[in-house]
Parts: structure tokens; C-alpha cells; sequence
């Protein structure tokens, strides 16, 4: 390092610098920076001619692999090209006619062999004839596919001797194209030596010539180092140790220099003042200085220190101790002194800033990752624990846990929600239980004055030790010490109480700590409040859409049924299921689902509810009452895309549904069934072969105009329909396929089970762990209508045969043992039969159903509808339909595609008619009575 006075250096101030054996033994000392860079030129050097050498070998070896490859190939494509050898390898003998023109070819190409082979890779030809005739070593089926194979091989012995085999296999191709045989030719590549062997001589005297360069060049540096450090003067290395001396004096950090025996070489005053030092301190031993162990210890060690914050006096000093060379080249160490007893404070109170900022963060992260209220208040306490409290509860009224307004009378009756901290012998109220706090405890005063509450010391808390005497003790001989009891509160509505503790172990709770509980139960009160509004939300939306499905199962006698409905963990949505009673015996299945979630969705599937019972009322067909359905849908969308309603509103427009709608007969076993839209059904048959039944799918309700193609399947007795929505099926991770696929695999073999089996069976198959649709399942089984309980017979078009219909009708009550309904099921049956004849078109049937309830069915071929009205006294007739009605507990009209049916159900109570108040002839009579007369 060159270092310049001011004043200008004459030459004579340079000291010789010496002949030329001192420079040769600088060069060879490897404790001199010249040595050391000499040392690494010349292992640089040798370095490159090794790293030269060996790119040149590998260079060489694989020029030699490609031209072997090169060659192989060119000697394979030519000998297959060749005329004849197509021709020679179809041959009776291929040997004979291609072995001596493979040898000739072998030896002008220069290759090791050149092989003709079939297509099984069996040799024709080779160098050795004892080889012909064995199977080829290498890979041909590219090349009976038309490609070349170019491959690195080992085989049998060549001519060549050893090395590294290259061969090459190409097609032999006829006239048209069609590979019928194999050529493969190769080259053994040889010692490549030969190939690199005269550059080295180039390579070493280029090394040579580097070297020379770094001896020439290790040689000036190290010149030019000597004159920098010798050639300076006296009098400039004593104003450079003047300006040292000042600076090292000068500094606000202390400076000590000892040796390699431990004695204190130099120490600045900014040392002196931090130790303590006396003014007689050089060449004195460490340990005779008097300071404290801890720094003796260290100044003494001959390990390096970094940082290090020793506690000198009431001064924290932060220490740095490196080794280093000084004069005489003795070696001792460098020790720097910095004071940091403010800063140790100000960087305290900092890190306390940092570690509650980072313990917020933490909170808003980790507080509210549910809408569960009470997984929520768990969060809080593990938060809190142990950065901030030893245990921590959460107490919440019991309206915030189900999720209803809460109220100030509900304050004094709360229940432990939470708990957390590793202290589990602590004593307090285990979870779940409800606390009635009394008016001193500090609980209930943070939740009347809506402020934090601290207890810095719990054994002076009488209000907290009279709310259990014998609880406190215990708490407190188990170490609790300090509490703080901070009201959640969020939108200016009390929640509940958070409950910091600390034991004795931990520095008790100071103000200080107050603003952090608060900010900290701020935070959990807004997501506990969050989610008490989402469970309030949700217990609407379940209540009202379980109040809008069916709650118990109608009576029929056409099929057994169960079913489940589970809701989504994120809301209700629009599934909903029916099971509709129908005249005739029949039963209508519904399965539909709306589009959306929330109340929005729930109470638009209750309108379809209603109307699809409503359309069943009407018995109307099964495609008709999908396209009602569909009309209905599009209504629905246009009212809500008008501008009435609000902005903002949750699931404007309704956007589509879907539905399967189904009737079953279990008279004829006959299922007609359509689909809007929804999952195909999956039908499980008596012997339980599961099969989906191809039913067309038709496009969802709300598109408008789109047809509905309805199917017919006979459904044995035994069988199970099963119907759901697409929650089951459907997830995220899987595609539907694989849900239907799980579905199959779940209803396998369940021909014998009861619907309500197969509804668990298909629920703890295919439940997610967590439905973020809803799911709805319908299984019925079908039964078949008993033979013997069903009696039918043609009428022909004659009133005359009135009186005949009536006789054969109390015949068959008879054999029901229905003797007491026979007078009122007789007029029913004479005034049907009466008006169809009369009124109606051939051909007129009658029909008789023993069942829960006794039917009557009078069809005939027109479909005009009847009306039911009242007659005057002086009308001769009208009064047909209206006997009907007293009569009967129901009845109504349904039409088929051969016209119409009128039936009538009378109610049957074990066997016997449930009569009406007054007697069949009093009733009559009475109709009949005017008393104007």
C-alpha cells in the first residue's frame, strides 16, 4: 500500500531491494503474498493443459464414434440398395447368393461385417460362417417398421478384435414398398490416441510458455510490493502512526490489543472509560486488570466473539474480538467495546412492539378461519397462548352460540366456549359449561363497563375468589397469578368475555398490556360475531327449506320409501324430493334441484314444490307437467330480472332448475318417468343388477320451449328406484363418472335391502367430508297391486245393463267382505257408469281397486270433463255427480289417450267404510225434501 505525506520522495530514500537470490527466495516462500500467487498461477496453469489434454481425447473419441456411425450406415443403405439382395433374400438360399457379396462389400466399405438378416433378425450372412444362421444381437424392430437403428452393440467375435461396436440396421424393401429383410453393417472404433497424440507437443510448450509468464509476472509484483513496504521513510511512517494514534483515540468505541500471552498491548480511552481501567495498564496481564470474570474470561480466550453483550458495571457492552499479527510478528487479538445500554432498552421495548405486532398478524390469520362460532373462539385461545397469555378462556352467552341476538339479560348465565394453554391441571370450568358469574368478578364488571378488566395480582381478587372459594384456592395453588378479562364486543353488541391468565412463572400483567388484550378480543369479537350471524343465517335457510320438504310419507299402497336430505356445510340450496299420492293407486316420485344457494334458492324451490303438486293434482301427464314447470321457471326469471327488485339482491334471477318427475302404476307395474336437466336415476333390480334406465335427457327447466320426451319402464315388484341430485355424485376432485361409477359399486347387490337400507348404505358410501352442495336421496321399492284385489269389466253402450254393472259391483264387495260400503259404492258405480254411457263414447270399462282406500274407475272414450252442480227441485237430473261427491271421500277426473277416467276413493277404516253423519237413505231423503212444498 503506498501512503503519501505530502511531501514528494526523493530516490535515495529506497532501500536496495536486493539480488537476485533473494528474489528467487521470495518466489519460492509460500508464506509471501508472491509465493502464494506464484503457487496458483502455476496450479492454474496445469490446470488448463490437463483440462486441454482431456477435451482433446474426448473430442477425438467422439469424432471417431460419429464417423464409425457415419460409415456403418452409408455401408448398410448401400448394401441394401444393391440389385438382387431383395430378390436374393426371398431366395430358396440366401447364404449361397448373398454371404460372398456381404464379404466383398465388407472389405471395400472398410467396415468390420455387414450382416443380411430375415425379418425374425436370423443371420444369412457373416465374417465367421460357424455365426450364419444365429439370431442377430441388436435392436430391429424400427427398422421393420422402415427405420434406421443406429446403436452401440456387442456381439459375437469380428476380425477387428475388441472396441467399441457400431453397427447400423436398415430395411431391405421390394418393389412395392414392403420391408423383407434386414441389412446391418458395423465398425469396430478403435484406440483414438493416434487422433490427438501430435497436438499435445503444441499444448505442453503453451503451457511451458505460461509459466514463464507467471514467473516473469510474480517477479515485477513482488518488486513493486517490497519498494511499497521498505521504501518508505522514517519520518512519514511516524506522522502515519501520529494520525493513527489520534484516530484510535478519537472513536466513541473502545479498542483493546493484547498479545499471544494475554497482556494488554494498547487500549484507547474510549476502553479505559468503559472499563475502568487505571492509567498503568500496558504490558499487564488480562487477568491482573481487575474487570469483571465475564470479560477476563472472554479477553483471555482465543476464540473470536461477535456481538457479544457483556454487563459491565450498570453499562451492557457489545463485544467483537478478532486475532490478528502485530509487530514482531507476535500474535494476539483485537477486542472493539460499544455501549449499548440505551439502545439494549430502546431495542427491547422495539422487540416487545415486534413480537405483539407479529402475534396480531397471526390473529388476523388465524382467527376466523371457520364460520363456526365456537371453532372460532378455540382460535383466540390458541393464538394467545403462550406469546401473550399461560391460559386463556372464551365465555359466550348461549344466544351467541345459536346464533341469535344476544342481550344484556343473558350476561349473567355464560358458557365456556374455549380453552387454551398447556397448563391443563389449572382448575377452571371445563368446556361446555355454563358459568353464572356474580356481580364483583372481574368477568362481569368488564362486561357491564364494556372496558378491559385487570387483576394484577388474583390472590388480593376477592370479587374473583368469592365466585368459587374452593376452585380459586386450588387455581391459585397451581400457580394462576394475573388476570385480564376483556368483553367481545363487535358492532356495539356485547358477546361474551375473553379470559388472559398468567401464572407465576410469567411476568404478571401490567397497563401496558391492556390496549394488546383489547385490540387482540377486538379482532376475534368481529369473526366470533361473523360467524353467530352465519349460524343464524343458516339455521333460517335449513328451517325453512326442511319446512318446505316432506316431513312425514303420505299414505300409499304403491311403493316403500325413504329418504335423506343433508345440507351444505356453506348453506342450504334448492334440492328438494316429493312423494305425491295419485288416483288409481299410483304414486308421483319427484326429485328437482335449483340452481344457487341460500334463502333465495330454498324459496324458489318451494314454489316449485307447490306447483308440482299442484300439476299432479290435476293428473296431468308426466311430460306436460315438466313443461308447466318449465313455463313456471321462465316467469319466475322474468319477475325477477324486472326492475322491482332491489338492487343487490341475493340470486336475482332465477338462472334454471332441474327436475325428474315419475308415476308409477302398481296396478300394470308400469313406471313413465322424464327428465328436466337432472342425473339419470339408477334402478337396483329384484335380483340387485344395477342399471341406469335410459331415460332421455331433456333440457333444464327455465330455457323455455324445449320438448320433454318421457320413457315407459316396467318395474318388477322388488325393484328399487333410486333418485338424487347431483350433490351425491359430484365433487371437485372427481369428475361425475366416477361418482355415478361409486354410486353403481354402492347399490350392488342390494336387491334384498329396504329402502331406508339403501339409503344409508348409498350415504356412508358416497358422503363427502365436507358437502359444499346440497344432497338429497329418494329410494322406493315397488310393490305390485294384489291380482285378487282388483276387479275390471267392459260395459257395453246400453242403459239397460246399468242394473247388471250394480249386481256384479256388490258381488265382488261381497267377496271383499265389503258388505257395508256396498249401497254407497252401487250408486257411485250406477251414476258414473249412467254418465258415461249417456253421455260419453264407447268403449266403457269399470274398475274396482281394494286397497288403504276403495277405489271406483269408470273410463270411457271421450273427453269431455264432467261438472259437479246443484239442481233445482224441479230439475229431473243433475244430481248424479253431486250423490258422488257425498259419497265419496274424493274424486275427479283424469284423462288418458283413449279418453277419460272418473274415479272415486272412499276411505276404508280396518276393513271397514268411514260413513259420513247421516245415513245413505236419510241423506237421500233429505236432498230430496222441499219443505215448500
Amino acid at each position: 500500500m503506498e501512503v503519501f505525506s505530502g511531501r514528494p520522495r526523493g530516490p535515495e530514500r529506497h532501500p536496495p531491494v536486493g539480488g537476485p537470490r533473494a528474489r528467487r527466495s521470495s518466489l519460492l516462500d509460500l508464506r509471501s503474498a508472491a509465493g502464494q500467487v506464484f503457487l496458483l498461477q502455476v496450479l492454474i496453469v496445469v490446470l488448463l493443459v490437463v483440462a486441454a489434454v482431456v477435451a482433446m481425447a474426448l473430442q477425438a473419441a467422439s469424432d471417431a464414434l460419429q464417423q464409425g456411425r457415419r460409415e456403418s450406415i452409408v455401408a448398410a443403405q448401400s448394401f441394401a440398395s444393391a440389385p438382387g439382395v431383395a430378390e436374393a433374400l426371398q431366395s430358396p438360399d440366401p447364404t449361397a447368393v448373398l454371404q460372398p457379396r456381404a464379404e466383398q462389400a465388407r472389405k471395400r466399405a472398410g467396415v468390420d461385417f455387414v450382416i443380411a438378416m430375415n425379418k425374425e433378425g436370423i443371420r444369412y450372412t457373416y465374417p465367421y460362417p460357424r455365426e450364419i444362421g444365429k439370431k442377430f444381437v441388436g435392436t430391429i424392430e424400427p427398422a421393420l417398421k422402415g427405420r434406421t437403428v443406429v446403436e452401440q452393440a456387442g456381439g459375437p467375435p469380428l476380425p477387428a478384435g475388441r472396441g467399441t461396436d457400431v453397427q447400423a440396421v436398415v430395411p431391405v424393401t421390394d418393389a412395392h414398398g414392403k420391408v423383407v429383410g434386414l441389412v446391418s453393417a458395423g465398425i469396430t472404433v478403435r484406440n483414438v490416441a493416434g487422433l490427438w497424440l501430435p497436438e499435445l507437443p503444441i499444448i505442453l510448450g503453451s503451457g511451458v510458455a505460461a509459466l514463464a509468464l507467471a514467473v516473469t509476472g510474480t517477479t515485477l509484483v513482488s518488486r513493486r510490493l517490497r519498494r511499497q513496504t521498505y521504501g518508505m521513510a522514517p519520518v512519514e511512517l511516524a506522522e502515519l502512526y501520529r494520525h493513527h494514534d489520534a484516530v484510535l483515540h478519537a472513536v466513541r468505541e473502545g479498542v483493546l490489543i493484547t498479545d499471544a500471552d494475554g497482556r494488554l498491548l494498547l487500549a484507547n480511552d474510549e476502553a479505559t472509560r468503559l472499563l475502568g481501567l487505571p492509567a498503568d495498564v500496558r504490558g499487564r496481564p488480562v487477568g491482573e486488570l481487575g474487570l469483571p470474570e465475564p470479560i477476563t474470561l472472554l479477553l483471555s480466550s482465543p476464540e473470536a466473539a461477535t456481538d457479544e453483550v457483556r454487563l459491565v458495571g450498570d453499562r451492557l457492552l457489545a463485544v467483537n474480538k478478532r486475532s490478528t499479527y502485530p509487530q514482531d510478528d507476535l500474535e494476539g487479538s483485537v477486542v472493539t467495546l460499544r455501549d449499548t445500554t440505551e439502545l439494549a432498552a430502546v431495542s427491547g421495548r422495539a422487540e416487545v412492539a415486534r413480537e405483539r405486532l407479529k402475534l396480531l398478524y397471526q390473529a388476523g390469520v388465524g382467527i376466523g378461519t371457520t364460520l363456526d362460532v365456537e371453532r372460532t373462539a378455540q382460535e383466540l385461545a390458541d393464538v394467545a397462548v403462550p406469546q401473550f397469555a399461560d391460559l386463556v378462556t372464551v365465555d359466550l352467552l348461549e344466544a351467541v352460540l345459536r346464533g341469535w341476538e344476544p342481550t344484556a339479560e343473558g350476561w349473567r348465565h355464560l358458557r365456556r366456549a374455549a380453552i387454551g394453554g398447556e397448563r391443563r391441571m389449572i382448575p377452571v370450568y371445563p368446556r361446555g359449561q355454563m358459568i353464572s358469574f356474580s356481580r364483583r368478578t372481574p368477568q362481569m364488571r368488564a362486561l357491564q363497563d364494556r372496558r378491559v378488566t385487570l387483576e394484577a395480582d388474583l390472590r388480593q381478587a376477592q370479587g374473583w375468589r368469592e365466585q368459587d372459594p374452593e376452585r380459586a384456592m386450588r387455581a391459585l395453588e397451581s400457580g394462576l397469578r394475573s388476570l385480564v378479562a376483556v368483553p367481545l364486543q363487535a358492532r356495539n353488541v356485547t358477546l361474551g368475555v375473553a379470559n388472559f391468565y398468567r401464572t407465576a412463572d410469567s411476568p404478571a400483567f401490567e397497563p401496558e398490556d391492556l390496549t394488546f388484550a383489547e385490540e387482540l378480543a377486538a379482532r376475534a369479537a368481529v369473526a366470533i360475531d361473523n360467524a353467530r350471524r352465519f349460524t343464524r343465517e343458516h339455521a333460517m335457510a335449513v328451517t325453512l327449506q326442511r319446512s318446505l320438504l316432506p316431513r312425514r310419507q303420505p299414505e300409499q299402497d304403491a311403493l316403500e320409501v325413504a329418504w335423506r336430505y343433508m345440507p351444505a356445510e356453506a348453506g342450504v340450496g334448492g334440492d328438494w324430493f316429493d312423494v305425491i299420492p295419485l288416483p288409481g293407486a299410483r304414486v308421483a316420485l319427484v326429485m328437482g334441484d335449483v340452481v344457487g344457494h341460500g334463502l333465495h334458492a330454498a324459496a324458489t324451490m318451494g314454489r316449485l314444490r307447490t306447483a308440482v303438486h299442484n300439476f299432479s293434482t290435476l293428473d296431468l301427464p308426466v311430460d306436460e307437467v315438466l313443461g308447466n314447470l318449465d313455463d313456471l321457471v321462465v316467469r319466475m326469471d322474468n319477475e325477477e330480472n324486472t326492475g322491482d327488485a332491489g338492487e343487490g339482491h341475493e340470486g336475482e334471477g332465477v338462472t334454471g332448475a332441474t327436475c325428474l318427475y315419475a308415476v308409477y302404476d302398481p296396478v300394470t307395474e308400469a313406471c313413465t318417468m322424464a327428465r328436466a336437466g337432472h342425473p339419470e336415476p339408477v334402478l337396483v333390480r329384484p335380483d340387485g343388477t344395477v342399471i341406469c334406465p335410459d331415460v332421455p335427457a331433456s333440457a333444464p327447466l327455465g330455457l323455455g320451449g324445449y320438448p320433454f320426451e318421457t320413457v315407459e319402464l316396467s318395474l318388477p315388484e322388488g325393484s328399487q328406484l333410486v333418485l338424487y341430485t347431483d350433490g351425491l355424485v359430484e365433487d371437485r376432485n372427481h369428475d361425475i363418472d366416477v361418482g355415478m361409477e361409486r354410486l353403481r359399486r354402492a347399490l350392488g347387490g342390494s336387491g334384498g335391502r329396504t329402502p331406508e337400507e339403501t339409503c344409508q348404505a348409498v350415504i356412508d358410501s358416497l358422503k363427502p367430508s365436507h358437502t359444499s352442495d346440497d344432497i338429497a336421496l329418494l329410494a322406493a321399492r315397488t310393490r305390485r297391486f294384489p291380482r285378487s284385489d282388483v276387479a275390471m269389466w267392459d260395459v257395453p253402450p246400453d242403459p239397460a245393463v246399468v242394473p247388471s254393472v250394480r249386481a256384479r259391483c256388490r258381488e265382488t264387495l261381497l267377496e271383499w267382505g265389503l258388505e257395508e260400503t256396498a249401497f254407497a259404492t252401487e250408486l257411485i258405480v250406477s251414476e258414473l257408469v249412467t254418465n258415461a254411457i249417456r253421455y260419453g263414447s264407447p268403449p266403457v270399462g269399470v274398475r274396482l281397486l281394494n286397497g288403504r282406500c276403495l277405489i271406483c274407475e269408470v273410463s270411457d272414450g271421450s273427453g269431455t270433463s264432467p261438472r259437479m252442480r246443484r239442481a233445482a227441485t224441479t230439475d229431473e237430473g243433475g244430481r248424479g255427480l253431486f250423490l258422488v261427491a257425498q259419497f265419496a271421500q274424493r274424486w275427479g277426473t283424469r284423462y288418458t289417450t283413449r279418453g277419460k277416467v272418473i274415479w272415486t276413493e272412499q276411505f276404508l277404516h280396518d276393513g271397514t267404510p268411514a260413513t259420513a253423519g247421516l245415513a245413505p237413505v236419510d241423506f237421500l231423503l233429505e236432498q230430496f225434501d222441499d219443505p215448500g212444498l
